[in-house]
Formats: C-alpha cells, sequence, structure tokens
C-alpha cells in the first residue's frame, strides 16, 4: 500500500522557511510539530537561499518576485519562439514575390 504523495502551496512552505529562519527553529522540531518530512523542509530551504542570492533554483519558486520572473521569462520564450516563426514566414513568402 503507497502513500499519496502531498502537496503544498507556496505561500505555506514560505510560512515554513520563515519560522525556521526567523524564529530560529530547528528543522527537527518544525518538522515533528507539523507533520513534515525533514527531506522536503530542508529543500524549500535551499530553494529560498538559491531564490534570495539571486538564483532561480530547483523546483516552484517561493517568493513572489522569483513567480513573477518564471513566469516573464516564460513569456519571453513564448515571444522568441513566435518572433523566429514570423522570421521564417517572411523569408518564406518573399522568396515566393521574386
Amino acid at each position: 500500500m503507497s502513500q499519496q504523495r502531498k502537496t503544498f502551496d507556496p505561500s505555506f512552505k514560505l510560512q515554513v522557511v520563515q519560522l525556521i529562519k526567523d524564529q530560529g527553529l530547528s528543522v527537527a522540531q518544525v518538522c515533528r510539530d507539523m507533520n513534515l518530512g525533514e527531506t522536503a523542509v530542508r529543500r524549500w530551504l535551499a530553494q529560498f537561499a538559491a531564490e534570495q542570492s539571486g538564483q532561480s533554483g530547483i523546483g516552484k519558486p517561493l517568493t513572489a518576485e522569483q513567480q513573477r520572473i518564471r513566469q516573464l521569462e516564460g513569456e519571453v520564450r513564448q515571444l522568441r519562439q513566435d518572433n523566429d516563426l514570423l522570421k521564417k514566414a517572411s523569408a518564406f513568402f518573399a522568396r515566393d514575390l521574386r
């Protein structure tokens, strides 16, 4: 019998990280009190540290700023793809006009 994997909202993850960072609580204590896995909480701490240093980190972003950055990066990627397609299409049609 396998257990269902728990999913947590980024705001909840951020609250847990802030408990550990701001109040100086240990990871083990917070995990026991909130019935969380230590591996997941340590991963959230690593994600938060990466975001604070300006990196994107691994996994879903925790802070609102990083969430917005990821969204904007996705939009830029899509716009570049669209622009490349338009360049190819205009080259194709320009060739037919000659």
